[in-house]
Formats: structure tokens, sequence, C-alpha cells
């Protein structure tokens, strides 16, 4: 008798002996009744059957949120998924205030992506992301606080748009790109005139400098072995014969 009294008590003390891993807290339930501080790591006493534990894990948790279906301020329907890092703080809160601190954290992360995303236009959705990310992280972290968990970081992934939004941007692109190109072809055409006139000053200056200009030229073509002849005629015996025709 005594030897099975004593083995039912070895195996009441090796059960009610627990081992927790550097990054787990146990939440001990004691008649009902929380304890004040969480215990672990390492060896804790549970004094079953009195007392009742539920660990909590302190590593940091990534979570997908699924892709949402979004309106966005500009009347544009996207799909909208992102990712959401936190971790608990304060085990006691995770256990007693919430009943699954998870689930909760993936249910307002997916209702806040939805109502922040929904106010600003598609522009800034595409192009803002990082003030999206601050906003969308700060809304989290303050709704998740009173039951002990820190968000980090959130961030927006993936903008799923329409086929025919994806055709519209992309006209606008290429509209935008011919409209840059013909700027630039105005501003060296704008450019190569103002040369022109302060050539056409310089030689109406010098007139021989026209002259030198021909030579050039005939120095270039010759270069070149061609069979055509080009012989220069001054302004001046241009000007005479005009002149003896009037």
């Amino acid at each position: 008798m005594w030897k099975t009294f004593a083995i039912i008590i070895v195996l009441w003390l090796l059960n009610c002996i627990k081992i927790l891993r550097e990054y787990e807290r146990a939440v001990i339930f004691r008649l009902g009744r929380v304890l004040a501080q969480p215990k672990g790591p390492g060896v804790i006493f549970v004094f079953i059957p009195f007392d009742r534990s539920e660990r909590v894990s302190l590593r940091t948790i990534t979570l997908d949120v699924p892709p949402q279906d979004i309106i966005t301020r500009d009347n544009v329907s996207v799909k909208v998924n992102a990712v959401v890092y936190y971790r608990v703080m304060d085990p006691i809160k995770a256990i007693t205030e919430i009943e699954n601190y998870n689930f909760a954290t993936s249910q307002i992360s997916q209702t806040t992506l939805r109502s922040v995303v929904g106010q600003v236009p598609l522009d800034d959705l595409l192009s803002n992301r990082e003030k999206i990310n601050a906003s969308l992280q700060e809304i989290i972290d303050k709704q998740t606080d009173p039951w002990g968990i820190k968000v980090s970081v959130v961030e927006i992934k993936h903008v799923d748009l329409p086929s025919e939004m994806q055709r519209a941007m992309a006209r606008q692109a290429e509209a935008e790109r011919e409209r840059r190109a013909k700027i630039i072809s105005a501003e060296g055409e704008s450019q190569a005139a103002l040369k022109l006139k302060e050539a056409a000053e310089t030689i109406a200056e010098h007139p021989m400098a026209l002259q030198m200009r021909y030579l050039q030229t005939l120095a270039d073509m010759s270069s070149e072995r061609s069979s055509i002849v080009v012989l220069p005629l001054p302004l001046e015996f241009l000007k005479a014969l005009s002149a003896k025709k009037s």
C-alpha cells in the first residue's frame, strides 16, 4: 500500500513539474484567480489540481492578412493584402482580457486595412505606402494595446488592380512619356533656333564669315569623294544681279 501511495505521489510531482522554454511564460490560475506574475522560463511547479496554467509565447508572430476587397476614395475597386508583425508584451492581459488574441489581432488587422485604404485615393495607395503603413501600425497597435500586444510593423504587400484600370494606367504612362518627348524636342528646337539666330547675327556683322563657311563645306564634300561640284557665289554678286533686273 505504501508503495502504491509513493508511486502516486511521484507521478503527481512529475505531473506538477513543467519546463518552459526561454521564449515562453506560464499564466497560472489558482482556484480560478490569476497569480500576480507569470512564471518561467525554466522549471516551474504547478500545484495540480488547484492550479491551471496557460502557456504564452513571447516571440514575434507573423500574421498574413488575406486579400481584402476595398473601394478606394476615388471609387476604384482593388484587392489589398498585408503582413503584420506583433508580439505579446503582457501574458496576463493576453489571456485574461481577450479569448483568442491571435484571432482577434487578425480580425482587427483586416478591418483596419479596409478602413484605412478606403480613405485614400489610388495614387496615394500606389506611391505613398510608407505613410499608409505607419497609419495602419499606429491604429492596430492602439487597439491591441489593452490586450498586452505590441504591433511593431505593418506592411502592405500587394495591390491587385482590375485589368481595365491596368490598361488605363498603361495608356496614361505612355501619354506621359510622349508628352515629355515632345517637350524635350521642342526645347531642342528652341535652343537650335537661338543658336541659328546668333550665327546669323555674326555673319551679318562679318560677311566674310559666310564665304569661309562655303569653303569649309567644299572641303567637307571633297573628302567624301562625291561627284557633285558646288560653286559658291558671293552674296554681293547675287545682290548686283537682282539690282540690274530691277
